[in-house]
């Protein structure tokens, strides 16, 4: 019999990391909750301040 093992190259064990693992990351999102919060506030200044 052939011995092939030694001809491949191991499987990678990691799968590539998207969108939602950045969007799992905390810095980020506080960093998204507070443009909210302050693009929140802008808008109820705008419809009932002026």
């Amino acid at each position: 019999m052939l011995d092939t093992s030694r001809d491949r190259p191991p499987a990678p064990t990691e799968e590539p990391r998207g969108c939602l693992f950045a969007l799992s990351q905390p810095p980020l999102m506080i960093f998204l909750a507070v443009i909210g919060c302050l693009l929140l506030m802008a808008a109820v200044h705008d419809l009932y301040v002026l």
